[in-house]
């Protein structure tokens, strides 16, 4: 099995705790700052820590419509998540799984680095095409700056 990662950072000027909050209300947050990309997101399993499976559907904005995934870790200490998305048209027939390691690193200047490093198992010696790397990276950053946006007009939600 092919195995390829992806990283990037984004830098902010919002604290680690309060974005690490805003990403466990993931659920109701990105649908809501997000639409084109997420519908809705619902747990079917467990309690919102590790062990949940969540149910994802995809808006019209993404060229696929469905996914499922397990949230592996919840650290609120080290403002980190993992999760596996591990079934669904997300995984486009080439991956057997995705995983997220997704963290939230505090900066001298009170802000904090948003940090995601995702490792795509690949089916066999599949190689995702760089249009589909890049296709994550920029949802990824799409929704980061929709709920720092959210995150700034509500200041007292997170």
């Amino acid at each position: 099995m092919a195995v390829i990662t992806s990283e990037f950072e984004i830098a902010s000027s919002l604290p680690a705790s309060k974005f690490f909050n805003a990403y466990r209300d993931f659920n109701n947050i990105a649908p809501k700052v997000n639409p084109e990309t997420y519908k809705t997101l619902v747990d079917i399993e467990g309690d919102g820590g590790a062990g949940t499976i969540r149910d994802i559907s995809f808006g019209d904005g993404v060229p696929f419509t469905n996914g499922k995934l397990k949230l592996d870790v919840v650290d609120s200490n080290n403002f980190s998540i993992i999760y596996t998305i591990f079934e669904g048209d997300i995984l486009m027939g080439q991956l057997d799984s995705m995983t997220h390691h997704v963290k939230f690193i505090p900066s001298p200047d009170g802000g904090c680095v948003y940090k995601t490093t995702v490792v795509y198992n690949c089916k066999g010696e599949t190689q995702l095409p760089e249009e589909a790397l890049n296709m994550v990276k920029e949802g990824f950053k799409k929704t980061f700056n929709a709920i720092e946006g959210f995150i700034h007009a509500n200041p007292q939600t997170y």
